[in-house]
């Protein structure tokens, strides 16, 4: 699998996503608004950079309308970028549940509120829920080192599962020691939707820029 700049300066996913999957060891899930910009594309570029372990990454909207396809913009950014057009091509938006928390062993917000609403629909999952960009920004200053020694502290046997959750119990303790971004915003991949190419050229820059935080703890998890 390769995931990185091609000489164009476009992030690139590597082997195409499977057409099914079986139950995974880890369930990562990516939330916007109407899940047709910003989460489908975080499911689909996260999907190939962690393609190489046992993950599954899939996508919800706090208020979104089921049957709803990815806007073009973002389908053809995604193709863009070398995922799957066959998977592009299926997404089809559903709502936000709360069985699609209780899975989740991380919620990946794609903005401030929509991580607010996900606690809101079920409080338990505050510790294992961040926006991409809080979570790539409170672990921006920690060694691999730090985190795999954290991810021995556990609750229960060293397995990928539970050393995963330990890391992400780690970033979320670490919201009161690191200094917060200089605009609130900066913690939100902006909403391309009904926007200019700019718009979503930036919207894609936030979200590639951020990702690799997720691939980071999935490794480590599995070392």
């Amino acid at each position: 699998m390769t995931h990185a700049l091609n000489l164009l300066g476009v992030w690139t996913c590597g082997h195409p996503r499977s057409a099914s999957r079986r139950s995974s060891l880890l369930n990562i899930l990516a939330v916007c608004t109407g899940n047709v910009c910003r989460s489908p594309l975080a499911e689909q570029l996260l999907t190939e950079l962690v393609s190489g372990f046992d993950v599954s990454v899939s996508s919800a909207g706090t208020r979104a309308r089921g049957g709803v396809p990815m806007t073009t913009e973002t389908a053809e950014i995604a193709v863009t970028h070398g995922c799957d057009p066959r998977q592009v091509e299926s997404h089809r938006a559903r709502a936000l549940t709360d069985e699609h928390l209780r899975s989740a062993h991380l919620a990946l917000a794609m903005a401030r509120e929509h991580r607010r609403e996900i606690v809101e629909t079920n409080p338990s999952v505050l510790r294992r829920t961040f926006t991409v960009r809080e979570l790539s920004r409170l672990l921006a200053d920690v060694s691999d080192d730090q985190l795999r020694e954290e991810s021995t502290r556990a609750s229960g046997p060293l397995t990928p599962e539970n050393k995963f959750s330990a890391m992400l119990l780690f970033a979320a303790s670490r919201r009161g020691l690191v200094l917060p971004p200089a605009m609130a915003e900066d913690d939100d991949i902006v909403d391309p939707y009904r926007r200019s190419s700019r718009t979503y050229a930036l919207s894609t820059e936030q979200l590639t820029s951020a990702l690799p935080v997720v691939l980071r703890l999935v490794r480590l998890a599995h070392d």
